[in-house]
């Protein structure tokens, strides 16, 4: 376990020794004594958290709704700006799932989130309150990454696999980091552009013009989190020009560039996520 420390946050992070059984599944525990509204940054995973012990993180929405407890979102969890996390004593494992892979761990597909955070219990039933107690009972993170991930390639196994062209096409727009030509998809896998979108859309989560934004959002991001130059990130990353840049990062987070290469939620990911997650463990082509 390794400690992160970001101006006044202070949080326990713990990583898995051994990768997952599941290509397409990352891992990474953490224990945050004081979690102060946390801006969740949008990821190109859909993202599972289950949290345990005496604590509970509470996801505020702009709206005003709050969610607390075990949660499942789709890819681009946080888009504009729109939740924060908070809570005290708050341990939980967060999982991000390839949206190729998700459907199946999950039961259901990432389209049926709607790019909402649902309680894991709408989708798992009474399993997801048996998993927290498990979790809760063993004594090291090792085991609960164990137990999780035997948890998830069960799943896995038993669930339906996305059309070969589908994930195909995910995997070539996260090859280019969101540079693809969408238009060319469906050419490369040889079906029509109204069948390719479709299936994407109803299978991954999100249609095809989505994925690429936010894939290349999340490079540029963690770009600026390194410490490169807006102007230099946006020429690298397929932007027209800075101001472009500007205006995809203001949708995705309600924040600037500048405020958004502060924020701690992507600064961990060098500790938690090394390769970022996903984006380094995608699941080969069946």
């Amino acid at each position: 376990m390794r400690t992160f420390v970001h101006g006044a946050a202070v949080w326990d992070v713990a990583r898995p020794r051994r990768p997952s059984r599941v290509a397409g599944v990352t891992m990474a525990g953490f224990r945050v004594r004081d979690l102060d509204a946390l801006r969740m940054v949008p990821h190109p995973a859909v993202t599972l958290l289950l949290e345990f012990g005496a604590g509970s993180p509470v996801l505020d929405s702009a709206a005003g709704r709050q969610q607390r407890g075990s949660l499942v979102a789709g890819p681009g969890l946080g888009s504009g700006g729109a939740l924060r996390a908070r809570g005290e004593n708050v341990e939980c494992v967060q999982v991000r799932l390839s949206p190729v892979i998700a459907g199946a761990v999950l039961g259901a597909s990432p389209a049926d989130l709607d790019g909402a955070v649902v309680p894991l219990g709408d989708l798992w039933g009474r399993e997801a309150a048996r998993i927290r107690e498990r979790l809760s009972d063993v004594s090291s993170w090792q085991e609960r990454f164990a137990l999780i991930d035997a948890l998830l390639a069960r799943r896995y196994e038993e669930g339906p696999p996305v059309d070969p062209e589908v994930a195909w096409a995910w995997r070539r727009v996260v090859g280019s980091r969101g540079l693809a030509r969408v238009d060319g998809l469906a050419a490369e896998v040889g079906w029509s552009r109204k069948r390719l979108w479709s299936r994407f859309r109803s299978q991954l989560g999100l249609p095809p013009k989505r994925a690429v934004r936010l894939v290349r959002f999340d490079h540029a991001a963690h770009r600026l989190v390194a410490g490169d130059g807006a102007a230099r990130v946006a020429a690298d990353a397929g932007y027209a020009d800075q101001s472009h840049l500007h205006r995809d990062v203001m949708a995705f987070t309600g924040a600037t560039p500048a405020t958004v290469a502060a924020e701690p939620f992507l600064a961990v990911d060098d500790i938690a996520w090394p390769g970022r997650g996903t984006l380094a463990n995608e699941p080969a082509r069946k």
